[in-house]
């Protein structure tokens, strides 16, 4: 359990910790860095899966029409993601992508009803509508939507709905994502380098060896945060999960000095708000349930 706590808490600090090294590839044109992330995560995600010796029941799931068609959506919604993300943080909008994952869970509950007709209590809802709140504030507040948090929020909680159905584990079912998305990546880069538009080309050493690790920070992350969730109680990890969101928040306002006005302030409030209702509800529904069978085995 606690080696399990030890790798949640260091996936998500690495998440966390994600736009500084965005901000060291800014210079790069976003969708650029996308296409880096993708080829080098492959071969390093590839490379994993032939080290533990999972290549061959790999390539007979691959034959599956229904995998196919899974990892297609799930890597269409990732990449959505990963650009926004880049996109944003090179732009400086750390702060509206932190609130992005700060609305996800939610917004992953809520499909969870709408999609899957799971239920929700009545202190769920009300968690849902003061997040909505929130938002709604910001949106009238600043004039137009957060569009940049809401992208985040509903590619990834599509994502996870996906991923919800998928077959595989999220060791090869990365891999496959990003072997859905090879070879259009591959296919402009080498058109951007042929017409000289690759910007990595002209910017040197670093910057090729920082594109390069974007296979490492993607894949890193991802086997600490699948080893604990293999050990950790999931109520645990739901309460993790916002190291990486807060530590953005932070960045954002304390490293990079965005601007953070009052009103801003109000609207991440209010949404900080409904996640506490939502994680106490959560925690005292699971107390009571627990309760009775205590009791039975005293």
């Amino acid at each position: 359990m606690k080696r399990g706590v030890l790798y949640a808490i260091t996936a998500y600090v690495l998440w966390g910790l994600l736009p500084v090294y965005w901000k060291w590839l800014q210079h790069i044109p976003a969708f650029e860095v996308l296409c880096h992330r993708i080829v080098w995560s492959f071969f390093m995600l590839g490379l994993a899966i032939a080290l533990t010796g999972r290549w061959k029941r790999l390539r007979r799931d691959l034959f599956s029409a229904r995998v196919l068609c899974v990892y297609v959506a799930a890597g269409i919604l990732i990449a959505a993601n990963w650009l926004t993300y880049i996109w944003a943080v090179g732009a400086g909008f750390i702060l509206e992508t932190s609130l992005g994952y700060f609305i996800n869970p939610l917004l992953s509950v809520l499909m969870g009803v709408v999609v899957l007709h799971e239920r929700l209590r009545s202190v769920q809802w009300a968690a849902m509508a003061l997040a909505a709140a929130g938002v709604c504030y910001l949106w009238i507040t600043h004039g137009s939507m957060p569009w940049i948090a809401l992208i985040l929020a509903i590619s990834f909680s599509l994502y996870g709905l996906t991923k919800k159905i998928a077959p595989l584990g999220s060791l090869q079912g990365l891999t496959v994502e990003t072997a859905v998305l090879l070879l259009p990546a591959l296919a402009f880069l080498a058109y951007s380098g042929q017409a000289g538009r690759d910007a990595s080309l002209h910017t040197g050493f670093v910057t090729s060896i920082l594109l390069v690790g974007t296979g490492l920070i993607t894949m890193v992350p991802m086997l600490l945060f699948s080893s604990a969730a293999r050990r950790v109680d999931l109520s645990l990890l739901g309460i993790m999960q916002y190291i990486a969101p807060s530590m953005q928040f932070i960045l954002g306002l304390f490293v990079y000095h965005e601007p953070f006005t009052r009103e801003r302030l109000i609207g991440f409030v209010i949404v900080w708000s409904a996640l506490a209702v939502y994680a106490a509800e959560g925690y005292v529904s699971r107390r009571s349930r627990a309760v009775p069978i205590m009791s039975n085995r005293v």
